[in-house]
């Protein structure tokens, strides 16, 4: 009977978590995504419009049609902002890793935070008609 025991290096587990390259493409697509999300409604650049009335969809701005109901971009300001943020995050993880490790964590909350403000000023004019 032997009372030796053999350890083996036990490989750390490697988690998309854990991973630097998953953090930076977090963090710039969820800042990108609050950025071009204002852009798109500042500028009036959706990705498609829905016609919820004749349940109609068209590629980009399109004006609401008369006795039909409203035109809806809300569906297509998140599609472009959302392409456009995974795009930018896909970018973002080709910056070398010292780079990377210097975009604040904070920015994810931050720059939300400070979109609402400019998006209700965007909507005014819905409450001063």
């Amino acid at each position: 009977m032997s009372t030796t025991t053999t350890t083996r290096p036990v490989a750390a587990e490697q988690s998309l978590a854990t991973s630097t390259k998953f953090r930076t493409f977090a963090i710039v697509f969820g800042v990108a995504t609050a950025v071009l999300y204002v852009l798109c409604d500042m500028g009036g650049w959706p990705l498609f419009t829905y016609h919820p009335g004749t349940d109609r969809v068209e590629f980009g701005w399109a004006p609401a049609v008369r006795d039909r109901g409203p035109a809806m971009y809300w569906y297509g300001w998140i599609a472009t902002s959302m392409l456009g943020a995974a795009v930018l995050g896909g970018l973002a993880t080709l910056l070398p890793e010292n780079t990377a490790k210097r975009i604040p964590l904070a920015l994810v909350w931050l720059v939300p935070v400070l979109a609402v403000p400019v998006l209700i000023y965007s909507l005014m004019f819905f409450w001063t008609k």
